[in-house]
C-alpha cells in the first residue's frame, strides 16, 4: 500500500504567523493532537513543521511563555520530515524511527501538502498485514 492511500487527508493547518494560543484552540475545536504549520504558495501549501499538544506543554505552557506571544514559526525548527504520497507504508516506518517521531506531513511529487500519516496509521496497516498474513496458517489448517 502507498503512504497516500493510508494516510488521513483531512488535516488542520495554520501559518507560521498563527500564536500558540490559536493553535491550542483549534487542536481543542477540531479534537487533534497537531497541526501542520504551512507555507501558502498560491493555493498550494507547503508543510515547514508540526505543531503538537507537546509542544505546546514543553516550549510554551512549561516555559511560562504567553501563548498568546509566541508564533507557530518560532515552535517549528529545522526542515520538516515528510514522506512523499507514492512511497510505501513500510518506507514511512524508516522515516518515522529515523527522525523519532509520530507524525508525518505527506506531500505530493511537488511538495504540497495532501495529507497527515501517524505512527498509528502505520501500526494499523502493519496489524491488518500480520492478520492476512495469519490468515494462511488458519486456511491451510482448515484443508488440512
Amino acid at each position: 500500500m502507498r503512504i497516500g492511500e493510508g494516510c488521513t487527508r483531512s488535516v488542520a493547518t495554520c501559518s507560521r504567523s498563527t500564536s500558540a494560543l490559536d493553535i491550542a484552540q483549534q487542536m481543542s475545536a477540531l479534537h487533534v493532537g497537531d497541526v501542520i504549520v504551512v507555507d501558502d504558495k498560491g493555493g498550494q501549501l507547503t508543510p515547514v513543521g508540526v505543531v503538537t499538544d507537546r509542544d505546546l506543554v514543553v516550549k510554551v505552557m512549561a516555559a511560562g511563555i504567553d501563548a498568546g506571544s509566541i508564533q507557530a514559526g518560532d515552535l517549528v525548527g529545522g526542515m520538516v520530515e515528510t514522506a512523499c504520497e507514492s512511497e510505501l507504508m513500510h518506507d514511512a516506518v524508516w522515516h518515522l524511527r529515523r527522525k523519532r517521531v509520530r507524525r508525518l506531513p505527506v506531500v505530493d511529487a511537488h511538495g504540497h501538502l495532501i495529507g497527515i500519516l501517524t505512527s498509528d496509521d502505520v501500526a494499523r496497516f502493519l496489524a491488518d498485514e500480520l492478520t492476512a498474513l495469519n490468515c494462511i496458517a488458519t486456511d491451510q489448517a482448515a484443508r488440512g
